[in-house]
C-alpha cells in the first residue's frame, strides 16, 4: 500500500514537471515570436520600449531576483547535507578528486577545441573595419565599465586568498559563492566529523532548511513559463536577428564550439564512463535545457537541475548535490569556451597574432576562469577584459561583441548546466546512494 502511494505520488509529480516543461516551452517559443513580431513590425515604436521598460523587464527581474534570494541558503544547505552524508572523510575524498579531475579535464579539451576552431576558420579577419567601428561605438560604455570591474577583480595569490571568508554573513551579503562555498564545505566536513545526537540534530534542521528552499523554489518555479516569455520578448524586440548576421562568423565559431562539445564531446564521455545512452540523458534533461537558455545563469538553473538529478536522471542525492553546487562555479565548460574564441577573436581583429605560448598561456587562464567565474548573466567579461589587457589586446575591444553576448551566454549557460549534469552522471558512477537514516531522538 505504501509503495502503491509512493509510486502514485512520484507519477504525479513527473507528470507536473512535463506540464511545466511544456509551459515553459511555450513561453519560450511564444515570446520569441510576439518579439520578432515587435521588432520587425513596429520597429522604434515607443509602446514596444514601453512595454520592455514597464512590463516584461521587470517581469523577468522579479523572478531571477526570486531565485538569487534562495540561491544562496540552496546552495548552502545542499553543499553541508552533502558533505555530511558522504560517511567519512575517505569517500568525500574520493568524489572531491573525481570532481577535480574531471573539470579540469574536460575544461581543457573544450578551451583546445576552440582556440583550434578560431585558429582554423580566423573569424576576426573578415569583420568588416566601418562595421566594427560602429558596433564599438555603441558598446563603449559598457566595455569602460567592464574593464573597470576586470580592474577592481582580485588575481592571483589575492584571490586565492580571498575564496576563504573573513566573514560569512558578509560573503553571503556581496554574492562573493566561491568564498561560500568554501565556509559550506569546511563546515560540512566538520559536521561529518563530529557524530554525536546534538550535530545529528544540526543536520536534521539543514535538512530541513534544504527541503524548505527546495519547496520555495518550486513556487517560484511556476513563474518560469512567463518570465522566460518575457526574456525573449525582451531579446528579439530590441534585437532581432541583426546583430547576430552582422557579426555571423564571430557568433558561428562560438555556436560550433558549443555544439562541438555539447553533441560530440558530452556523449563520448557518457557513453564511455557512465555507460548511459546521450539520447536519454538529452531527453531526461530538457528542463534544465530550457532554464539555463532563458535565465543565462548557472546559479538560478541549480534548483532546477538538482530536481532533474534526482527524479529524471536518478543519481544518489548526496552526490550530485555535492557535484552541482560545486559545478555551478567551478565547471563552465561552456564559458570556458567563449572566452577562449572571444580572446582570440579580438587579437584577430586587430591585428595581433598572438605566439603559441601565448594561446597556451590564454588556455591556461580560460580554464581557471572558467572554474571562478560567477554563475551570473555577463559573469565572464570581466574575466575576458583582463585576459585581453595581458595578451596586449585592447579590453574596449570588448564592444564589439556587446550586442550579440546576451544570445551567446544563453547558449554558453546550456552547455555549463548540462556539463554540470554530465559531470554528476560520470562521478556517481558506481556510487550507491545511502538509504536515508533516522534523525536523532531528543535530548
Amino acid at each position: 500500500m505504501a509503495k502503491a502511494a509512493t509510486a502514485s505520488a512520484a507519477g504525479g509529480d513527473e507528470l507536473r514537471a512535463r506540464r511545466l516543461q511544456w509551459r515553459m516551452l511555450i513561453g519560450f517559443v511564444a515570446g520569441l515570436l510576439a518579439g520578432l513580431a515587435a521588432h520587425y513590425g513596429a520597429a522604434g515604436a515607443p509602446w514596444v520600449d514601453t512595454i520592455v521598460t514597464y512590463v516584461t523587464g521587470p517581469l523577468g527581474q522579479i523572478f531571477l531576483r526570486l531565485l538569487f534570494m534562495l540561491v544562496i541558503p540552496l546552495l548552502v544547505s545542499a553543499l553541508i547535507v552533502g558533505v555530511a552524508e558522504m560517511g567519512e572523510v575517505r569517500a568525500l575524498k574520493s568524489v572531491g578528486i573525481r570532481t577535480l579531475i574531471y573539470t579540469v579535464l574536460v575544461s581543457a579539451v573544450s578551451v583546445a577545441i576552440s582556440l583550434a576552431l578560431v585558429n582554423l576558420l580566423q573569424p576576426g579577419a573578415g569583420v568588416d573595419p566601418a562595421l566594427a567601428r560602429t558596433l564599438m561605438a555603441e558598446g563603449a560604455e559598457g566595455a569602460r565599465a567592464i574593464a573597470e570591474r576586470a580592474g577592481e577583480s582580485k588575481t592571483g595569490v589575492d584571490a586565492i586568498v580571498a575564496i576563504i571568508p573573513s566573514n560569512f554573513f558578509t560573503a553571503m551579503g556581496e554574492n562573493d559563492v566561491l568564498a561560500v562555498m568554501f565556509f559550506a564545505l569546511f563546515f560540512g566536513i566538520g559536521l561529518m566529523l563530529v557524530q554525536t545526537r546534538e550535530t545529528k540534530a544540526l543536520k536534521t534542521v539543514v535538512e530541513g532548511v534544504f527541503a524548505v528552499v527546495m519547496k520555495l523554489i518550486g513556487l517560484v518555479i511556476q513563474l518560469a513559463p512567463i518570465a522566460i516569455f518575457c526574456f525573449m520578448f525582451n531579446l528579439a524586440a530590441q534585437f532581432g536577428w541583426d546583430l547576430i548576421i552582422r557579426l555571423s562568423a564571430y557568433v558561428g565559431v562560438v555556436l560550433l564550439a558549443l555544439g562541438l562539445q555539447m553533441f560530440v564531446v558530452f556523449p563520448l564521455i557518457l557513453r564511455t564512463f557512465a555507460k548511459k545512452s546521450p539520447v536519454a540523458f538529452f531527453r531526461e534533461t530538457q528542463e534544465a535545457f530550457v532554464m539555463a537558455f532563458a535565465t543565462a545563469s548557472s546559479n538560478a538553473t541549480l534548483p532546477t537541475s538538482l530536481r532533474v538529478a534526482s527524479d529524471r536522471l536518478r543519481l544518489p542525492d548526496r552526490v550530485a548535490r555535492f557535484v552541482l553546487t560545486i559545478g555551478a562555479t567551478a565547471n563552465q565548460n561552456g564559458t570556458a569556451m567563449f572566452e577562449g574564441v572571444t580572446v582570440l577573436f579580438l587579437a584577430q581583429f586587430f591585428g595581433i597574432d598572438l605566439t603559441l605560448q601565448q594561446q597556451i598561456f590564454v588556455m591556461l587562464v580560460c580554464i581557471l576562469g572558467g572554474i571562478g567565474t560567477a554563475g551570473v548573466p555577463a559573469g565572464s567579461l570581466p574575466v575576458i577584459a583582463l585576459i585581453l589587457a595581458s595578451v596586449g589586446v585592447p579590453p574596449e575591444g570588448i564592444g564589439l561583441i556587446l550586442g550579440v553576448d546576451r544570445f551567446l551566454d544563453m547558449c554558453r549557460t546550456t552547455l555549463n548546466v548540462i556539463g554540470d549534469l554530465v559531470a554528476a552522471t560520470v562521478v556517481s558512477t558506481g556510487v550507491k546512494d545511502q538509504p536515508a537514516t533516522e534523525a536523532a531522538p531528543p535530548a
